[in-house]
């Protein structure tokens, strides 16, 4: 499903607050400015936060979705290493390939969201797409081609939480529905390891409770945030209370056929996609 760049009005135009995030007009001054703006926030601090980027009538549609389809989340709580890689019982228990952590919520896959679901008829648009590949300055930008990964929608329960982890995808793009009561934040660490180095050490630090480098993402509902995922270790805090915390992760990458591997995909869906 794609969109258009003319005046005609976008299929998403329901879901965007385009007044204050014209992403449908991204030649336009007000496209640029935001394209600067975000480019900015960015390379100061690992990550672009869009605070009231979806609308509040789509945020409690997708509320709303979520708990229609709980019954159809994979519910997982199992554990795994910051890489989602066969733990390597050849180094020390506390080096990041062996050092254990835990994921445990309620994935809810794409192919059972519905077509006409206002995040995913956002997430298969073309703009948005063209908007997160210019604030990132990618020529060529792809959306996944998992059929249960490109688009989910995530309730975190009590207890539960997503544990110290790099995505497998280049960046990350995260939509916030709703809150936890208490718990469930978004830390992350910009630029913990680069291409050519893993920087142990200082993933090390980190699993053992350093929190020198870490930063918080806003959590407000609506908000549409992305970073480095692939660079930057990342984690959700355990959720306290009643109400459960409600977000969807939308994977782009600069390959075409991008997909899970298998291990990851029966961690959080329990089953495969067929390739």
């Amino acid at each position: 499903m794609s969109t258009t760049t003319t005046l005609s009005r976008p299929l998403y135009a329901d879901v965007v607050d385009l007044d204050r995030y014209p992403i449908h007009e991204l030649g336009s001054e007000r496209g640029r400015a935001l394209i600067d703006s975000c480019r900015q926030e960015l390379a100061k601090d690992g990550c672009c936060t869009l605070e009231g980027f979806i609308k509040p009538e789509a945020v409690a549609r997708m509320v709303a979705l979520a708990n229609q389809l709980e019954s159809k989340a994979w519910v997982s709580d199992r554990p795994h290493n910051v890489y989602f890689e066969p733990f390597d019982e050849t180094v020390e228990p506390d080096h990041p390939l062996a050092f254990q952590v835990r994921s445990a919520k309620h994935g809810i896959a794409y192919d059972y969201i519905p077509e006409d679901a206002p995040l995913r008829r956002l997430y298969e648009s073309d703009d948005l797409t063209r908007f997160i590949g210019a604030v990132l300055e990618r020529p060529v930008l792809y959306r996944s081609a998992d059929p249960l990964d490109a688009f989910q929608i995530t309730l975190f329960k009590p207890g539960e939480e997503l544990g110290w982890h790099y995505d497998r995808s280049e960046f990350s793009v995260t939509v916030m529905y709703q809150k936890a009561e208490k718990g469930g934040d978004f830390e992350y660490v910009p630029a913990l390891r680069t291409k050519q180095d893993e920087c142990y050490d200082e993933v090390k630090k980190v699993l053992h409770g350093d929190r020198s480098r870490i930063k918080v993402q806003s959590g407000e509902p609506g908000t549409l945030a992305f970073f480095h995922g692939n660079c930057a270790m990342h984690r959700v805090t355990p959720v306290e209370g009643e109400t459960p915390r409600i977000n969807s992760v939308l994977t782009y990458g600069e390959h075409e056929d991008m997909r899970l591997n298998d291990l990851t995909s029966e961690l959080f869906y329990g089953r495969t996609s067929p390739r």
